[in-house]
């Protein structure tokens, strides 16, 4: 379609496809941490940016909605880390670039935190959604990227079959 398929089959540029989506997740991931973290004397009260949205600054020393707070922040690294090194596999592996795509954004989001726990102890999470006072839990962009990775690994199989790779 663009002429660089004819010149590179598909199925050789996936892991390429993959490891650039980890790049620009931890990349966009670290660039958004450091912005919160500058302002965080003025992002610790929030700051309406609309209706339903605030951005914040918090430390969250657990997972996915604070689960497993108070666990040492070292064997959550090391969980990650198992995590991403078997993601790296199944990347290399994939038959197609949906899935190296989405494997690479779930890395990129993982490494993303790690590097938070590492520096800090705790993930920095700013995005705070709410509807009247119930507010969803705070998050980061690379929870955004590690939940989009999995809704796209869970949407392959559909997407791959709508549009077959050529070899």
């Amino acid at each position: 379609m663009f002429g660089w398929g004819d010149a590179m089959p598909v199925h050789k540029l996936s892991p390429v496809i993959g490891i650039f989506a980890a790049l620009a997740a931890f990349v966009i991931d670290q660039i958004t941490k450091a912005i919160v973290v500058a302002n965080a004397a003025s992002l610790s009260t929030g700051i309406s940016v609309f209706p339903g949205f605030n951005l914040v600054f918090y430390r969250n020393d657990g997972v996915t909605f604070g689960l497993l707070g108070g666990a040492p922040w070292w064997s959550l690294i090391a969980l990650a880390l198992a995590i991403c090194g078997r993601l790296g596999v199944m990347l290399f592996r994939a038959g197609n670039v949906v899935e190296t795509l989405a494997y690479g954004a779930i890395i990129g989001g993982a490494l993303g935190n790690v590097i938070d726990r590492v520096r800090y102890r705790a993930v920095t999470d700013f995005l705070d959604f709410y509807i009247n006072s119930t507010h969803w839990p705070a998050f980061n962009m690379a929870d955004v990227f590690v939940v989009s990775g999995v809704g796209l690994l869970l949407a392959a199989p559909w997407i791959s079959a709508r549009r077959p790779i050529k070899s």
